[in-house]
C-alpha cells in the first residue's frame, strides 16, 4: 500500500469538523521527501491487512519476543500486531508531518489514530492506553508509553485546536498522576502493574508533557507539575560527573546507571520549555550544558575513508536518538545555534545512503535482516523534524 493510497485530503476531514490549520513549507525538501518515502515503506512492509494496526517486524516474525516489557509472560506471547510503543512512534512521525503539511491529515485521522484507539483500555481506571491491543488478553500499562501519546495529542491540539485532542491528552495526564507518589521523594513509576522503579523515561517526558499542557491551556497546575518533575529527575537521576541522566532508581534504592539518549534529550527539552515559560536563564544554561554532554556521549568521530561524516550518531536505539533530536531542536529554536542539528543532518544523509535497503527500510540491528517498526518510525520522525526546521 503506497502512501498516496492512504493519504486522504485534509479538506474531507475539515468538512466534518473544521480544523484551524497553520502549516509551513518544508525548509529542506530532501528530508520531506525522505520522510514520505519512509512512511510509504512502513505502510507497505508492516501492513497487517484489513486493520489500521501494523506488524512489529519485517519480514513478519510471529515468534518475535519483545525485550522491553515488564512481564516475561507477556513478552513470550505470540502477537499478530505491534505493541503500543512502536505504534506510537508512527503517530509521532505522522504528527510532525500533519501539523506542517495538510496532506497528511487523512493518514493521521483515518488510519493512525484509529489504530492507536485499539490500545485504549477503559476497563481499568483511570482509563489509559495498554501496551497491547485491548481485544486480546489484558496487558501491562506503561506510564511512558502513555506520555509519548500525550505529547503528540497536545502538539496536535496546539496546532489544530480540536478539543478531542486535548481531551485525550488530559485523560492521559490523569493516568500519569495516578502513577505519582512520594515514594523515593516523588516522581512517576514506569509500569502500573509493577511499581518497582521510577525511571528517567517516565519522568523527563512527563515534565515535557506537563509543560506543553501548560502552554496549551494556561493551567498553572501543569506548570507546577512540570517544574516538580524536572526538579525530581535532575535531583535523583542526574550524573554530576558528565551531566547526563541515569536510567532509573528502583524502590529498593538501587540506581541503574545506564544512560540513554532519549532520557537526557527529554530533560534538555524540558529545560528549554521552562526557560521559554519562566524566562529564567538557569534553565537555558542547563539545557546548553546537557546538549554538549549529549553530543559528546551519543555522537562519535566518523571513520575516515568510509564516507561517514566527520561526526556521526553512535549505533544504538535510533528512536532514542529521534527523541534526543527533539531537545536539540527546541534549544536551537531559542539560541539559533544549529551545530547539533547539522550533525544530525549529516548522519541522516549517511544513513540514507548506507543503511537503506531495497524495501526502503533501514537496518540498524543486522539480525538476519530483521527490521523493526520502532526504528523505521524513528527515521520517519527524524526526517520530518529536519524537514521543517528553520
Amino acid at each position: 500500500m503506497m502512501i498516496t493510497t492512504v493519504l486522504t485530503a485534509c479538506a474531507a476531514i475539515a468538512a466534518a469538523q473544521p480544523l484551524p490549520y497553520n502549516g509551513s513549507t518544508a525548509s529542506d525538501t530532501r528530508f520531506a521527501d525522505r520522510a514520505e518515502a519512509t512512511l510509504s515503506a512502513i505502510c507497505t512492509c508492516f501492513d497487517a491487512g484489513e486493520t489500521p494496526l501494523l506488524r512489529e517486524t519485517y519480514p513478519f516474525d510471529e515468534d518475535f519476543r519483545a525485550t522491553y516489557l515488564a512481564s516475561e509472560n507477556q513478552a513470550r506471547r505470540r502477537n499478530s500486531y505491534s505493541y503500543l510503543w512502536p505504534y506510537s512512534g508512527v503517530l509521532s512521525a505522522v504528527t510532525v508531518l500533519a501539523v506542517n503539511d495538510s496532506t497528511y491529515c487523512g493518514l493521521l485521522e483515518n488510519r493512525v489514530l484509529p489504530g492507536v484507539e485499539e490500545y485504549f483500555d477503559t476497563l481499568r481506571r483511570p482509563s489509559a492506553y495498554s501496551s497491547y491491543i485491548v481485544s486480546e488478553a489484558p496487558a501491562d500499562r506503561f506510564y511512558d508509553d502513555n506520555i509519548w501519546l500525550g505529547i503528540d495529542f497536545t502538539d496536535l491540539y496546539s496546532v489544530f485546536g480540536k478539543k478531542a485532542y486535548l481531551q485525550k491528552a488530559e485523560t492521559i495526564w490523569k493516568f500519569i498522576e495516578s502513577g505519582t507518589n512520594t515514594e523515593l521523594g516523588g516522581g512517576v513509576y514506569w509500569c502500573e502493574q509493577k511499581k518497582e522503579s521510577k525511571n528517567a523515561c517516565s519522568n523527563a517526558p512527563a515534565a515535557v508533557f506537563a509543560l506543553k499542557l501548560y502552554q496549551a491551556t494556561g493551567d498553572a497546575a501543569y506548570l507546577e507539575a512540570g517544574q516538580n518533575l524536572y526538579r525530581w529527575t535532575r535531583r535523583t537521576l542526574r550524573d554530576a560527573g558528565d551531566g547526563l541522566y541515569y536510567d532509573n532508581l528502583s524502590v529498593d534504592g538501587k540506581l541503574d546507571r545506564r544512560k540513554f539518549a532519549y532520557n537526557s534529550g527529554q530533560m534538555m527539552q524540558a529545560a528549554v520549555l521552562l526557560y521559554r515559560i519562566t524566562g529564567k536563564k538557569k534553565y537555558l544554561s542547563e539545557a546548553r550544558e546537557l546538549a554538549a554532554a549529549c553530543s559528546a556521549r551519543f555522537f562519535e568521530a566518523g571513520t575516515p575513508g568510509t564516507g561517514e561524516p566527520e561526526r556521526v550518531l553512535k549505533d544504538g536505539n535510533i528512536w532514542f536518538s529521534a527523541v534526543m533530536l527533539r531537545g536539540f531542536l527546541e534549544l536551537a529554536e531559542v539560541t539559533g545555534d544549529d551545530r547539533y542539528i547539522r550533525d544530525f543532518e549529516e548522519s541522516m544523509d549517511w544513513f540514507w545512503e548506507s543503511r537503506r535497503d531495497s524495501d526502503g527500510l533501514f537496518d540498524f540491528d543486522g539480525k538476519n535482516g530483521g527490521r523493526h517498526l520502532l526504528a523505521q518510525a524513528a527515521m520517519a520522525e527524524i526526517f520530518a523534524r529536519l524537514a521543517y526546521y528553520n
